[in-house]
């Protein structure tokens, strides 16, 4: 097959990176794959690492840009492209006007990476999202969604869950050399936390509950740096309260690094605290690492945790909820044993997703 993956963005989030990984695995499985995006961008720069052909676009507006899908028109019918996929809204208009004003058939398909919110039933989204050959969903909560809050066919709403490379979590180290690495104590009970520093991350809740707890030989580790040129009262914030709380020997600060894998084998539990994340791809991470989680009891973490059942659930926001939920994870025997942590990231291993999103686009085409 002949697939294109765009990407109008220059920043280098989830979305992103699901966009770019997901060109990588299907032009190691032997697709001519075209890559479409800003220069200079990471999305170019992870590209031009892997090899993967690489197209420049300019810039393009959200909505009625017709020189841009003139452009990408031009881009898709010189390499005969067959599939064109997206995850930003952000290019959705432009795709499928590309699509409309096209003299020869190519398919469309968006994967959605961000919960819908509001409803999006006007005339205007229901003629874009009807010009998607397919809308394919990460999570059967977000599916359900589509269907209540769109006029998509139902049809054309399919789940494919977003891919995980789960080998560098296979082969990562022990926990003992895991803390040796990040010069951590070996014999305190550590929570981990992973993200930029951000109010939407929830490290000052997490913060919060731990001064909560009588326990004192609970640390915390906080893998991630602060958002550049942003975030700097939320970083005094968060010092503050260190300090206010003396917590300064137990909490610990390491940089994000690229084998966050030994993040995941040094602590152990981790906690999603995000008031509500879609997927959630460190909750991911954490399971097929055998590390138990602690999650917001919102958005796709209560699927991706059986609604408890793999995991520990609180109210969002709520730090008396968290510190509850942390008190039962260390004094209560655990629901599950570590290899059915491991085999509920099963059908997100990466080459699952692919043979699902391969056997998608050929079933279009025929």
């Amino acid at each position: 097959m002949r697939i294109a993956y765009i990407c109008g963005t220059e920043s280098w989030g989830g979305l992103e990176m699901n966009q770019a990984k997901n060109a990588l695995w299907m032009l190691q499985k032997g697709h001519f794959v075209l890559a479409l995006g800003r220069e200079n961008s990471s999305f170019q720069k992870f590209c031009e690492e892997h090899h993967i052909p690489f197209q420049k676009i300019e810039k393009h507006r959200k909505y009625y840009d017709f020189k841009a899908a003139r452009q990408l028109r031009e881009h898709l019918s010189k390499n005969k492209i067959e599939h064109l996929i997206l995850r930003d809204v952000k290019d959705m208009s432009v795709s499928v006007a590309a699509k409309f004003w096209s003299k020869y058939s190519f398919k469309v398909h968006y994967f959605l990476e961000m919960q819908l919110g509001v409803s999006k039933k006007n005339i205007l989204h229901t003629i874009r999202f009807r010009l998607l050959d397919t809308w394919s969903c990460p999570l059967n909560w977000l599916k359900e969604q589509v269907e209540q809050k769109t006029f998509m066919p139902r049809n054309r709403i399919i789940v494919i869950p977003s891919g995980l490379d789960r080998s560098p979590f296979i082969e990562s180290l022990s926990k003992e050399e895991a803390r040796n690495t990040l010069l951590l104590p070996q014999n305190q009970l550590i929570i981990g936390l992973a993200g930029r520093f951000d109010p939407q991350k929830g490290q000052l809740l997490l913060l919060q509950a731990i001064s909560k707890l009588k326990n004192n030989e609970i640390s915390i580790l906080f893998l991630g740096d602060p958002t550049h040129n942003e975030g700097e009262a939320y970083n005094l914030e968060i010092e503050q309260f260190i300090k206010t709380n003396r917590l300064q020997e137990r909490i610990f600060i390491r940089p994000f690094r690229k084998d966050i894998a030994t993040f995941y084998k040094a602590i152990d539990v981790f906690v999603m605290a995000s008031k509500s994340e879609t997927v959630g791809m460190v909750t991911l991470e954490s399971l097929v690492s055998n590390t138990p989680v602690i999650g917001s009891n919102a958005g796709g973490t209560i699927e991706l945790l059986e609604n408890g059942q793999l995991g520990y659930l609180f109210d969002p926001g709520n730090a008396e909820s968290l510190a509850e939920a942390i008190t039962n994870c260390y004094r209560k025997e655990k629901k599950w044993s570590n290899n059915e942590l491991f085999q509920s990231t099963e059908k997100f291993d990466h080459h699952t997703v692919i043979e699902q999103v391969e056997n998608q686009l050929s079933r279009i085409i025929n």
